[in-house]
C-alpha cells in the first residue's frame, strides 16, 4: 500500500490507497490559522508535525495495516509558506502561509519600480503578497533582527523534511512557487535572491519530485507507525498533485479545484506566461509546467454568508437532515441563473488571480427588495464560480481551450454546483471519485518513484468518472451577460478597493491601540 499524506493550510489527511487507488484507511488532524495583526496568517510550525504524527497513525489504525505493507509515502504541501530556522532547524518565526498579506506596500514598490515585469517573466510567480520572496523583502525591511539572525529561510516542505530526515530539501514544485526560482533554468534565481537580500545557502536544496527519501528518524517512525526504512516520497505541491489526482496530466485538461479556496490549473509542456501577469507558471519537471490561477474565495465564501445569515427555520425544516453547506446551494438552485440581477464580488480576503490585488473587497451589487436569503446565496455561488472563470479566460488565451474540465474538492459533491460551473464555464465537466485529489496525487507520485506506474499519466487508468455535466447554452448565454457586468464593476471599484481596504486597515490598527 501507498500513503498519500496532503498537508494542507487547516489540516493533515493521511490516506492509505492500493496500486489500484482504492482507500483502504484514513486520518486527519487539525490546526489552527492564527491573525495576530490585520493582514497576518499565521501557524506554528511545530502543530503541523503533530498532525502529520496523528494522522498517519490514525489512517494506520483505521486501515488494520502494519509497517511492512507499507511501500511509500508521497507527500503534497500548500504552496508560499515561509519561515526562519536557525542552524539547528529550530523556528525563529512563525509560518507565515499563503493568505498572509502583511507584505502588501513590498508589492507595490516593486509595481512601481518596474521590478515585478522583469521577476515574474523569470520565475512566473505573480508578484502578490502570498509570495515568499515579497514576504522576505517585507522581513528584511521591517523585521531586520530576526532577518539577519536566520540561518536559512524555508517553506513548510524543508521543514518538515528536516525534521524527519534531518536534511533541508524542497522539491522543484514548491520551490517554483516561492518567487525565488527561475523556470526556464531551473535553478534559484540570482536576480530573484538579489531583490530578497539573500544568499543561495540560506535556501534548501532543490529535487525532483520523484525524489526517495530513506532513514525517518526513529523517534518519527515509532510515532506514526512506520518502518525507519519505510521511503518516503518527497513529492510536490498540493495545487500540482490535485491535477494529478484527478487526471489532468497532460496538455489540454484542465482542473478545477474548490475547497476553502479555489484554484483552475493546466499542466503545459513549455513555460507559458500571460503577457498581462494574470496567471503562474510553476516548473514541475524537466517536461511539465503548471499554469493557472488561485482564487482566495472559494468554500469560505459561501461558509461566511451561512455564519452570518444563516438558513432560517421554514427553509431549516425543508431541508432537515442536510449538510448546511449543501442545503445552502439547495435553497441557492430554487433561484435563476443570474439570481434575479443580483452580483456578488467574492472577494472576502482581498484576491489573487487574475487581479492579484489585496485590496480587492467583497461586494453585493444590484440589491433590489425583491431579493431574498434565496437570490443572496445563489449570487455567492456564482460570484465564486465568475471568479475562477476570470482565470479560465487567461488560461484559453494562453493554452487554447479545454474540451474539459475535471472538479475536485469539497464542491464536487454537489452535483448542483458541478452543474452551474459547466453552465459559466460553457465546458464539459466531469466529476472523478477522487475528491481528495492532491493525497492520491501524492499517492501516484509515490507510485511513479517506486516503480509501480510508469509515469503520472498512467493515473487515468486508476480513475472513475462519477459523473459528467454538459452545459446548459441558454444558461451559458445569461452567465456571459452578467460575467461581462461583473468584469466592469470590479474594474470601477478597483480604485475604492484600496482606500476601503487602508481605512479597515487603519481601524483595525487603531482597535488594538
Amino acid at each position: 500500500m501507498f500513503i498519500g499524506l496532503d498537508i494542507g493550510t487547516t489540516s493533515t489527511k493521511a490516506f492509505l490507497y492500493d496500486p489500484e487507488g482504492v482507500i483502504y484507511g484514513k486520518g486527519e488532524a487539525g490546526y489552527s490559522l492564527s491573525v495576530p495583526l490585520p493582514g497576518r496568517a499565521e501557524q506554528q510550525p511545530t502543530d503541523i508535525i503533530h498532525a502529520i504524527i496523528t494522522a498517519l497513525k490514525l489512517a494506520m489504525e483505521n486501515a488494520g495495516a502494519h509497517a511492512g505493507q507499507i511501500e511509500a509515502v508521497g507527500v503534497s504541501t500548500a504552496m508560499h509558506s515561509l519561515m526562519a530556522v536557525d542552524q539547528e532547524g529550530k523556528a525563529i518565526t512563525p509560518l507565515m502561509t499563503w493568505a498572509d498579506n502583511r507584505s502588501v506596500k513590498q508589492v507595490q514598490a516593486l509595481r512601481r519600480e518596474g521590478t515585478a515585469k522583469i521577476l515574474y517573466e523569470m520565475t512566473g510567480t505573480p508578484n502578490h503578497p502570498m509570495s515568499p520572496l515579497t514576504k522576505l523583502i517585507w522581513m528584511r525591511e521591517e523585521a531586520q533582527d530576526l532577518f539577519k539572525k536566520a540561518y536559512r529561510f524555508i517553506s513548510i516542505k524543508e521543514y518538515i523534511i528536516f525534521q524527519l530526515f534531518g536534511s533541508f530539501t524542497v522539491d522543484v514544485s514548491v520551490a517554483s512557487a516561492t518567487g525565488l526560482y527561475d523556470i526556464k533554468q531551473m535553478k534559484w534565481s540570482i536576480e530573484a535572491m538579489e531583490t530578497a537580500g539573500i544568499r543561495p545557502d540560506q535556501l534548501g536544496e532543490v529535487v525532483p519530485v520523484t525524489t526517495i527519501l530513506r532513514g525517518l528518524k526513529s523517534e518519527y517512525a515509532t510515532a506514526c507507525g512506520l518502518s525507519q526504512d519505510t521511503p518516503w516520497v518527497i513529492g510536490a505541491s498540493d495545487g500540482a498533485l490535485a491535477n494529478v489526482g484527478v487526471g489532468a496530466t497532460i496538455s489540454g485538461q484542465t482542473a478545477v479545484t474548490i475547497g476553502t479556496s479555489g484554484a483552475i490549473r493546466s499542466f503545459a509542456n513549455r513555460p507559458l506566461l500571460d503577457p498581462k501577469g494574470k496567471t503562474f507558471c510553476y516548473a514541475f519537471s524537466e517536461e511539465r509546467w503548471l499554469i493557472g490561477g488561485p482564487t482566495n474565495n472559494g468554500g469560505i465564501a459561501l461558509q461566511w454568508f451561512l455564519d452570518q445569515f444563516g438558513i432560517d427555520h421554514g427553509q431549516a425544516a425543508v431541508l432537515e437532515g442536510k449538510d448546511a453547506i449543501q442545503a445552502l446551494i439547495d435553497m441557492a438552485s430554487t433561484i435563476t441563473p443570474g439570481a434575479e440581477g443580483l452580483l456578488f464580488l467574492p472577494y472576502l480576503s482581498g484576491e489573487r488571480a487574475p487581479y492579484w490585488n489585496a485590496d480587492a473587497r467583497g461586494t453585493f451589487f444590484g440589491v433590489s427588495l425583491h431579493h431574498g436569503k434565496p437570490h443572496f446565496a445563489r449570487a455567492v455561488i456564482e460570484g465564486v464560480l465568475f471568479a475562477l472563470h476570470g482565470v479560465e479566460e487567461a488560461l484559453v488565451d494562453m493554452n487554447g481551450r479545454s474540451e474539459v474540465l475535471m472538479a475536485s474538492g469539497g464542491f464536487a459533491r454537489s452535483s448542483i454546483w458541478t452543474q452551474m460551473l459547466a453552465d459559466v464555464s460553457g465546458t464539459r465537466v466531469i466529476v472523478p471519485d477522487t475528491y481528495e485529489a492532491s493525497a492520491f496525487g501524492a499517492a501516484v507520485i509515490a507510485m511513479v518513484a517506486m516503480g509501480t506506474l510508469p509515469n503520472i499519466d498512467a493515473v487515468t487508468d486508476k480513475i472513475n468518472m462519477l459523473r459528467t455535466h454538459e452545459p446548459n447554452r441558454l444558461h451559458t448565454e445569461q452567465y456571459q451577460e452578467m460575467y461581462q457586468l461583473y468584469k466592469a464593476i470590479y474594474a470601477s471599484l478597483e480604485p475604492s478597493f484600496t482606500v476601503m481596504a487602508e481605512y479597515q486597515r487603519k481601524q483595525a490598527l487603531d482597535r488594538l491601540n
